[in-house]
């Protein structure tokens, strides 16, 4: 089921945001929560969810958490960029 982002929160760390979904996210195999710090990590790659939001261009990392995504990109990408982008690809996830 699609995700629908209902809010940005911004964190302490200005390369990364929080991003609060509508819906609780979908565990891969176990509960829980989940990191990837690059979507050449054979992990991120078996986690659709991880692997669509790794691909936007300037996100280096996600953390997945049941209700809400901490997403962190690169120093050179610009959030106005970068939030369209996960708001399209969670928009369009299975």
């Amino acid at each position: 089921m699609p995700y629908l982002v209902t809010e940005f929160q911004d964190t302490p760390n200005p390369n990364a945001l929080k991003c609060v979904v509508d819906h609780p996210i979908a565990a891969i195999e176990t509960p829980g929560i989940r990191s990837y710090q690059s979507a050449a990590a054979a992990a991120a790659a078996a986690d659709p969810f991880a692997a669509a939001i790794l691909a936007v261009p300037g996100v280096v990392g996600v953390l997945i958490n049941p209700a809400w995504v901490s997403i962190s990109k690169s120093p050179d990408a610009e959030w106005k960029q970068v939030k369209p982008a996960l708001k399209k690809v969670l928009s369009a996830i299975p």
